[in-house]
């Protein structure tokens, strides 16, 4: 992984907290709560394992162990 791809993942984990949020905010007005976070949950699943996912590149390669290439 280079550090091009490594940032553009990260924003793709910010863009789909950011969306997690939208959808649960839009989704309320027209929804019941409980519904709205039924719809945004997958949203933040995948935005939570990718940046876990993030994270653990990113100890792996300060450690020396699996190095994000320039």
């Amino acid at each position: 992984m280079d550090r091009s791809q490594f940032v553009r993942l990260s924003l793709l984990a910010f863009g789909l907290v950011l969306l997690s949020f939208l959808l649960l905010g839009t989704t309320r007005i027209f929804l019941p709560f409980r519904v709205s976070q039924l719809i945004a949950a997958p949203v933040v699943a995948s935005a939570f394992l990718l940046v876990v996912y993030l994270f653990v590149r990113a100890t792996l390669s300060a450690v020396g162990v699996n190095r994000i290439e320039k």
